[in-house]
């Protein structure tokens, strides 16, 4: 028995096992056990991802074991990455779940009865397993059934609080309704594809997709786009998004946003650029332009954003959408030959969805301390936490860099690589087409104001949140996580710090990830060891060097004060002393006023819904009691595009009820012109 096959038998017997546990026992007990078998079942992945990665490959079936066909499995480099990083995501989750489930002590805080009940904690690793199978799928039929056990699973742990809040409910009914709408996009695609092909087996596909017409192939590739995308969190199809990952515990939030959407990617590369073989150029502009739409939209409504774990949800809009335009850019040079910046772009691509796996579920694991010790996620409420919980303060602090492309935070690297491949495009292309010379310059724009925009974001995240001072009564009796929660985040902090510092370490893997993509690959994209090098484009960077460059700047202005003061004599004042004794909370920015200059300046895209209260004495209308200011940012895309969407399904359902009178005679008419009308289908066009 392989390795590979070792790991991936073991992560799915834990994952029942510790379902079963979870299921039967006490609440003490059962924290224990399903943080502990989900960490457990991550790891399985995690080795079983890095032997793919390594070069090994693993296939078996078992006939007979699905209702439907045969259970196939198959795994190679590009199942290896996602295989890794779902796994890894979940060790840290699995632990940091074992603190969060617990009450808070000596608050009412916490993340409630709903967290911690048994259907939760039992659901838990099953959902890391159904993650698990779905990279290693190798048919249509078994890929199918793992997808929609990770859609049912992770709905049940949205679902957690659904007792609590109304919220929880909504959010349940939105996620429910999309990833089930995206499912069936899927499974009209694949169901098409392997009709066509001759196969449902991915080897069958590939082989048979060379055969098929230009327009069943671009009806599969836009099929499986919308269903992939919508798991991707890609506008339009992002709005169970926000909704979701603010509703369900901290954990799965982390499990979904830095794990789940990736696989919307790897659906994408798979049956794109593997199944399909590359396809046609304007796949991959629509995959480019609903990129650069989710990363714009995605970071200015996080911008404006005062949930603090809304903030995040949107984030990952934000760099799903940067992901995406690598992807697309990446399929339009692989159309075109150009396959040194295909396979560079592409490179960016999956090291940036690497990167953001690590930072985001930090950033989530941290929103989810200040939860559990807070009871809030408002912005506008919090502050003072850096004082009363510092560990969290700092690992929050070492995410928002990261999230923010700064250096030395590992989003820089791969947001950097993926600037190089954009910037070099004319240059390298000679005499670029129309479609290069215009699509490549607005990307680099998209991607700058992007980065720009990311910075403000979380600045507005960490300065509001977690400096100055408290502004409410839940944030001045803040404590720390804890013991296991901050070890977990410190883990995805050890990893974000590793992926920023020696991101060359993963270039053979990425090579061999792209050796799985024969249409892209030319080479390893990047070389070096401190350096990190591209392969053909006059570019290189060390993530170490900068990071030496600038402890040594802080170190050396410490140490050029210190030797410019020596002998003075020393007074201890305020560093802001304009009324700084009497400084109230209510004279500091909140994330509101903080995010207005950027309301300003958008305004016609966010179009925000304000309202001016003015309370007067009732001695005398001249003078002021009091001025209540409030703003709310819709989402506009939401309410332009499902209202109206939502009208015409309502009206198709109540035609749909006017049919159901109760007469079997007419059931059977109905199913019999069902019938007829499918063989006539049937016969015309085989």
């Amino acid at each position: 028995m392989s390795l590979i096959q070792q790991a991936l038998l073991g992560a799915s017997t834990v994952a029942v096992s510790g379902a079963v546990g979870a299921a039967v026992s006490g609440p003490k007990l059962r924290a224990v056990v399903a943080g502990g078998s989900t960490a457990a079942c991550g790891a399985g992945g995690l080795i079983a991802g890095i032997a793919l990665l390594t070069g090994q490959t693993y296939s078996a079936t078992a006939p007979g074991l699905l209702p439907l066909g045969t259970a196939a499995i198959s795994g190679d480099a590009l199942s290896g990455v996602f295989l890794a990083l779902v796994g890894a995501v979940a060790v840290v989750a699995g632990l940091y779940s074992i603190g969060y489930t617990q009450p808070a002590p000596q608050t009412d805080h916490g993340p409630g009865s709903g967290a911690s009940s048994r259907t939760v904690q039992a659901t838990l690793p099953l959902f890391v397993a159904a993650m698990i199978w779905v990279p290693v799928a190798g048919n249509v039929t078994t890929f199918l059934v793992v997808w929609e056990l990770m859609a049912l699973t992770s709905l049940v742990l949205v679902l957690a609080e659904h007792q609590a809040r109304q919220e929880v409910r909504t959010a349940g009914a939105w996620y429910a309704s999309m990833t089930h709408a995206g499912f069936a996009a899927i499974v009209l695609g694949l169901l098409l594809f392997s009709a066509r092909a001759g196969g449902d087996s991915f080897a069958a596909l590939r082989s048979g997709a060379a055969g098929l017409p230009s327009w069943s192939r671009s009806l599969i590739f836009v099929l499986v786009f919308i269903g992939f995308g919508s798991k991707a969190g890609l506008v339009p199809l992002h709005v169970w998004l926000p909704r979701a990952h603010p509703e369900a515990p901290s954990h799965v939030s982390a499990l979904m946003s830095a794990a789940m959407v990736k696989l919307g990617l790897y659906g994408i590369l798979r049956v794109g650029f593997d199944l399909l073989g590359g396809g046609q150029r304007w796949w991959w502009v629509l995959v480019l332009a609903t990129g650069a739409v989710s990363a714009l939209y995605g970071v200015l409504q996080a911008s404006v954003a005062v949930d603090l774990k809304r903030l995040l949800g949107y984030s990952t809009t934000e760099n799903m959408g940067l992901v995406m335009m690598g992807v697309g850019a990446a399929g339009i040079f692989a159309v075109d030959g150009n396959r040194l910046l295909a396979s560079l772009l592409l490179a960016a691509a999956v090291l940036h969805a690497i990167n953001h796996a690590g930072f985001k579920t930090l950033l989530f694991l941290g929103a989810g301390s200040v939860l559990r010790s807070t009871g809030s996620r408002d912005l506008d409420s919090l502050g003072g936490l850096a004082s009363r919980m510092p560990v969290t303060t700092a690992l929050f602090g070492i995410g928002a860099l990261a999230a923010a492309a700064l250096p030395p935070g590992n989003g820089f690297v791969s947001e950097w690589l993926l600037l190089q491949g954009l910037i070099h495009s004319l240059p390298a292309a000679g005499s670029p087409s129309v479609l290069v010379a215009v699509t490549m310059p607005l990307a680099v724009g998209v991607v700058a104001l992007t980065a720009g925009l990311g910075v403000a974001t979380f600045v507005k995240a960490f300065g509001v949140g977690f400096l100055a001072r408290p502004r409410s009564a839940a944030a001045e009796r803040a404590t720390e996580s804890p013991a296991i929660m901050r070890a977990a985040m410190v883990f995805a902090a050890v990893g974000c710090a590793a992926l920023a510092i020696a991101p060359a370490a993963l270039g053979p893997s990425l090579n061999r990830v792209l050796t799985v993509l024969p249409t892209v690959h030319d080479g390893a994209p990047l070389q070096g060891g401190v350096t990190l090098r591209l392969n053909g484009i006059s570019g290189s960077m060390s993530p170490l060097l900068i990071l030496c460059g600038l402890l040594a700047a802080a170190f050396g202005a410490i140490a050029v004060l210190r030797y410019a003061g020596r002998g003075l004599p020393r007074r201890k004042a305020l560093v802001w002393g304009c009324g700084g004794t009497r400084l109230d909370p209510r004279m500091e920015y909140t994330a509101t006023s903080f995010a207005e200059p950027l309301t300003r300046v958008f305004d016609d895209v966010l179009a925000p819904e304000q309202d001016v209260n003015v309370t007067h004495y009732a001695e005398s209308q001249y003078l002021i009691e009091s001025v209540q200011y409030r703003q709310q940012v819709a989402d506009r895309i939401e309410t332009a595009l499902y209202p109206p969407l939502l009208g015409v399904m309502a009206r198709w359902g109540r035609l749909a009820g006017r049919l159901q009178n109760g007469s079997v005679h007419r059931y059977l008419a109905f199913g019999l012109v069902g019938l007829l009308t499918v063989l006539i289908v049937v016969g015309v066009t085989s």
